[in-house]
């Protein structure tokens, strides 16, 4: 088994928005699909976690694009793991048309959580350090990590969010990608038509909880980018986010 796995998978014209391209959402869903059957099929997957009360859990996202995929296209995720270490471990993504043309690439950081606690658990500890066989150094992933995002207190409250049953996933905290959908929502349709993502930045922080009420800052910290915080009841941060942009 190689130490780069590559899944297929379909722009499905339900997933894709008003310009019949993929949204960011479901491209994000897919890089996080391609992630689990990469781990599952080396051991180190939630199917086998979940035996040993044991999660991955996403702790940064960074998707940079030059296209999405078009409706009906197919298209590949490739996933590789860069880096593992004791509580972090770096994982990376290619996407790719049917004839190899690159859409993008993807960087995220994970860490493993004991799923009574919640508390970080030790990732080298699985298996004898399982994870360590599957690293693939060599492999080029041409875009930057995600860094920390620097806002200040002058952001703007956009909006405030109630969170309910379709928000919630299998570790029972607001699903990752679900908070990505409600970044890109704080613009409407109409700058959406004048403008495409390029580069998309997020860090989560903190869980948030179906029921809890999230908040929405907004800072425009250079030409057509974007900064976002996330804050639920309490004003207790629970993610940051980066938005860069492209006009059409």
């Amino acid at each position: 088994m190689d130490k780069v796995g590559k899944y297929q998978f379909l722009a499905e014209p339900f997933h894709c928005d008003f310009s019949g391209r993929l949204f960011m959402g479901h491209l994000g869903n897919h890089m996080l699909n391609a992630a689990d059957f990469h781990s599952t099929d080396r051991g180190f997957g939630m199917r086998y976690l979940m035996t040993i009360k044991r999660s991955w859990v996403l702790s940064r996202l960074a998707i940079e694009i030059t296209e999405m995929p078009a409706q009906y296209a197919r298209f590949s995720v490739e996933t590789w793991v860069e880096n593992a270490m004791r509580y972090f471990t770096q994982r990376n993504f290619a996407v790719t048309d049917e004839f190899g043309k690159v859409y993008g690439y993807g960087r995220s950081v994970w860490a493993m959580i004991d799923t009574e606690s919640r508390q970080p658990t030790d990732i080298l500890a699985i298996n004898d350090g399982a994870i360590n066989q599957w690293i693939e150094k060599d492999k080029p992933c041409p875009i930057e990590k995600g860094g920390r995002v620097k806002m200040t207190d002058s952001a703007v409250l956009v909006r405030t969010i109630d969170t309910n049953y379709s928000d919630v996933d299998i570790n029972g905290h607001i699903n990752s990608v679900k908070y990505i959908e409600h970044v890109l929502d704080l613009w409407d349709i109409d700058w959406y038509r004048e403008h495409s993502v390029r580069r998309f930045e997020i860090a989560y922080v903190a869980e948030s909880h179906a029921g809890d009420k999230l908040s929405f800052y907004r800072q425009q910290t250079a030409d057509n980018e974007y900064c976002v915080r996330v804050c639920k009841e309490g004003d207790q941060e629970v993610c940051r986010s980066k938005v860069v942009f492209e006009v059409n």
